[in-house]
């Protein structure tokens, strides 16, 4: 048999007969109704995926954005394909017309979408990350099984067969132990400018829905329905906006372990100054509990002379994806289905291609009643998890470096390359200040911080809810 046979119908299929059936298909010989709420950017992959999908039919979208949905309704009916539209995600949940939602609203919404929509008995797609904060992720989790139904989440490397084939590859022992699991996200995020006043919404846009759990905040942004990535109250950075997709490729090395014991990360706004508060330089050091360490960096700023037509940096030849470091060789790939083992030397020892659809997947455990764990909630809670602790490290550090801090040689060589990246982009420290992150203890079975600086991080874990926009028991 070939190698991608023998996993599908051994190894890992054979994990499905492991699980409880937790979820109510919606029979045999129909099809999926799906909804997709959220899809003026990453949703449109999402109503392109399911009308790909084999056992499901797109029955409606949903976008606080009146025009966003009016274009939508009208591509869709340009190819025959008639959809019920929704302004709020509440009415859509209540119908008994759909059976799943796919989520790719903004991060601050993603849980209490996926929770409301289960509540009410529906299956779930839910983009990365799953959650805003590490409390909403386990609640998310909590729900999946609590009201049987199959939350899935949006890392799309499980699906790949390039990526599961190769960690078995290593597993076999033909690269030696695990040293350290690297992510990079060198990905360019210029400045989002500066407003002098608070604009207003979009013509079209319910704010007050759009805000969700959070305050109704004045709107400090040129670019509306992006640039909240960059703001913390609904976004996450890119350490938790494309980091948790390389995060997850991180979990998986080190064999899917629950949340770590000790994090800490250093960075910041560097470079310029704008309406963003989230860190565009960042490197974040992860300990797990009898595991080799994660190294996750994050960069935003070009190679040199902040000049972004001169792309961007690259780590052993990758600038968005893995360098995952064994005792024999370096399991390095990109943000898709394709992946390499290399020598020490750089030269391609195996190969690993190919994908299924991470889509279908769902549409496909529904229909089963069970879904694999490593696509499952929980595991989505853990990857996104770990962007959420290190913005909490983050955030409660300080602009001065602790003396211990260049002992460990691995975080040692990481300052010492942000330092030189800086340098070439000419960036002034003391007009950017570096912040050097807290080191935090914590317990990954009650995922609470412990230590010192417990009192300080633990009520980080959880944000505040508007009435009215509660996650749902």
């Amino acid at each position: 048999m070939k190698r991608r046979d023998l996993l599908q119908t051994s190894i890992f299929a054979g994990t499905w007969s492991l699980l409880s059936p937790l979820a109510r298909a919606a029979g045999a010989n129909s099809e999926i109704r799906v909804a997709v709420i959220g899809f003026n950017s990453r949703g449109m992959n999402h109503i392109d995926e399911i009308l790909k999908s084999k056992g499901c039919r797109l029955v409606a979208l949903c976008d606080v954005d009146e025009k966003v949905l009016a274009k939508g309704k009208e591509m869709l009916a340009k190819k025959n394909i008639a959809v019920t539209t929704f302004t709020d995600y509440r009415k859509l949940c209540e119908s008994k017309e759909i059976d799943a939602v796919t989520i790719a609203t903004p991060n601050h919404t993603h849980t209490l979408i996926a929770l409301t929509a289960a509540a009410n008995g529906k299956h779930v797609y839910v983009e990365k990350p799953v959650s805003h904060n590490v409390w909403e992720g386990r609640q998310l989790a909590i729900g999946a099984e609590k009201h049987k139904v199959i939350i899935q989440h949006g890392f799309q490397r499980r699906s790949e067969t390039a990526w599961e084939e190769a960690f078995a590859y290593v597993k076999e022992g033909h690269v030696g132990k695990l040293v350290v699991a690297r992510g990079l996200c060198y990905k360019p995020r210029p400045s989002i400018g500066k407003v002098d006043s608070p604009q207003k919404a979009p013509d079209g846009v319910d704010y007050d829905l759009w805000s969700g759990p959070r305050e109704v905040l004045p709107i400090h942004r040129q670019k509306f329905h992006y640039d909240w990535h960059w703001q913390s109250p609904y976004g996450n950075g890119d350490l938790g906006n494309q980091g948790p997709h390389q995060l997850d490729v991180c979990r998986w090395a080190l064999g899917d372990p629950a949340l770590p014991k000790s994090i800490l990360a250093i960075g910041g706004r560097l470079g310029y100054q704008d309406d963003g508060d989230t860190a565009n330089t960042q490197i974040l050091l992860l300990d797990h509990e009898n595991c080799p360490p994660i190294l996750f960096e994050v960069r935003g700023l070009p190679k040199e002379k902040m000049d972004y037509k001169g792309g961007m940096d690259k780590f052993k030849g990758e600038s968005l994806g893995n360098v995952i470091e064994y005792e024999n060789g370096i399991l390095v790939g990109g943000h898709g289905p394709s992946c390499n083992i290399v020598d020490k030397a750089g030269k391609v020892v195996k190969s690993f291609k190919g994908g299924k659809s991470h889509m279908q997947n769902f549409i496909d455990s529904i229909v089963a009643n069970k879904i694999v764990p490593m696509r499952a909630a929980e595991s989505g809670h853990y990857s996104a998890a770990l962007a959420h602790l290190g913005n909490i490290s983050l955030k409660l550090g300080k602009t001065t470096a602790p003396e211990k801090m260049e002992s460990n040689p691995l975080l040692s060589d990481a300052i010492q390359r942000m330092q030189k990246h800086l340098d070439a982009n000419q960036v002034d420290l003391g007009v950017t200040p570096m912040q050097f992150g807290a080191q935090l203890s914590f317990d990954s079975k009650s995922e609470q911080f412990t230590g010192a600086l417990a009192d300080q991080a633990n009520p980080l874990l959880k944000e505040n809810y508007r009435k009215g926009f509660e996650l749902p028991a």
